[in-house]
């Protein structure tokens, strides 16, 4: 079984010497599957164990214990390759939509100039009239193919996007907006918009409410995890799943109050430390139409409606029996007309569709927070019934810091040797 990428993330952002705890505050998971991945990875990886005179256990990596891992899974170095695959692949993918639009475009304006010019040359034959683009009211502009082939680079953006990063760079505020996109990757934006703002949710709730038992000392009242679920009840039964994950037990106060107190999570291989920092409620970010450049859009936009007005003109000139008069260009043009007019509409249509939808989406985000808010408001200024349910939840707060003063047995020298030292 190849070890869980998030327990190596957070065995390497704990400095390599963690306890369960740590791993399930840091990575969010619940206790049970933090103790098996964490067995799991100690045993492949070459880790070390560590048993404090308490009985408690922490887990000592070495600091490459992913080039170990690397040698010893080969699934793991394919998946790192087909990462790599991946992200050229989903590139072409996403550059794919804005190169279409060009290619509709010039499909569209070149079987239109192909015909206007046929037809300005049958029906009159002066020179002047000729050279003039192909007819009296068609203007075709006069086009750099070298400047075009640039938009294909995965660094291309238009000139004065190259003139504003420039700027910024020399007014000190580079770090802002440096990845922005090229045009292309901006009409995959502006059709799809960037992917979900809040697909991590469910990740940083764990870690917020993790942090917060921890923050706590291993012990809370139910109205310290309210802001950080979507909704609660008087029975607190919101507070279940959070046992199970976490490995919390209930407590009863004398006044009838539940609160909770986490074993796992009181036991740490670091030093005491200060509480982290954590916002007082989980907020959801909305969703934003795109992350493209606002010129961008606007661009984008523009040649979506170029391609349909395009297309509208060539339909014209289809029904006036253009197909019948030109060669096969026109006529494998006249083949694919809807599909090219068909593309131009749901350019145009989709962003439109997902724009009502971010709205709709947004005001259920928005009332999310403001529940979750109004909670963490009562928990700030909490009355006197809610004071007295914290009071005794600080009862079961405990810390229990595994360090090296205080090993009874690790796995890193013999036993005998440990005992030696023991004595000394």
């Amino acid at each position: 079984m190849a070890p869980n990428p998030t327990i190596m993330q957070a065995v390497e952002a704990l400095n390599y010497r963690v306890t369960i705890g740590d791993v399930a505050a840091q990575a969010g998971l619940d206790i049970q599957n933090a103790e098996r991945e964490l067995l799991s990875l100690a045993s492949e990886a070459g880790g070390h164990l560590q048993v404090a005179e308490t009985g408690d256990v922490a887990y000592l990596f070495p600091n490459n214990f992913r080039a170990i891992l690397r040698q010893k899974f080969w699934r793991l170095r394919l998946q790192e390759s087909w990462q790599k695959v991946w992200r050229v692949l989903f590139y072409l993918i996403r550059i794919s939509f804005g190169i279409l639009l060009v290619v509709s475009i010039v499909i569209i304006f070149a079987a239109i100039f192909v015909i206007l010019t046929a037809s300005s040359r049958d029906s009159d034959n002066d020179n002047d009239r000729s050279n003039y683009s192909g007819g009296s009211f068609f203007f075709w502009p006069r086009f750099y193919w070298s400047d075009f082939f640039w938009i294909f680079s995965p660094d291309y953006e238009p000139y004065r996007y190259r003139q504003r990063r420039r700027a910024r760079s020399f007014s000190g505020n580079s770090n802002k907006n440096q990845n922005e996109m090229n045009f292309l990757e901006a009409v995959f934006s502006f059709l799809f918009g960037d992917g979900n703002p809040n697909g991590d949710l469910e990740e940083r709730r764990r870690i917020a409410i993790a942090t917060t038992i921890r923050n706590n000392r291993g012990a809370i009242a139910g109205e310290q995890i309210a802001p950080f679920v979507e909704e609660t009840d008087e029975y607190e039964d919101y507070m279940l799943p959070v046992l199970t994950r976490f490995g919390g037990l209930p407590k009863v106060s004398p006044d009838g109050d539940i609160v909770y107190y986490f074993p796992e999570l009181q036991i740490t291989a670091a030093k005491e430390k200060n509480p982290q920092p954590i916002s007082s409620y989980l907020q959801e970010i909305p969703w934003r139409f795109s992350e493209a450049d606002s010129g961008q859009l606007l661009l984008a936009a523009g040649l979506g409606g170029v391609n349909i007005v395009g297309a509208l003109i060539l339909g014209n000139l289809f029904k006036n029996g253009a197909i019948a008069v030109q060669g096969s260009f026109v006529a494998f043009v006249g083949s694919i007309y809807w599909l090219l007019l068909g593309y131009g509409i749901a350019f145009l249509a989709v962003p439109l569709i997902r724009y009502i939808w971010l709205q709709w989406e947004n005001g259920k985000i928005d009332a999310r927070n403001q529940r979750r808010q109004k909670r963490a408001q009562t928990l700030k200024s909490a009355d006197a019934s809610l004071q007295n349910k914290l009071t005794y939840a600080s009862q079961f707060a405990a810390q229990t810091v595994i360090s090296a003063e205080n090993l009874a047995y690790t796995s890193e020298t013999d036993l005998i040797e440990q005992d030696i030292q023991q004595l000394e």
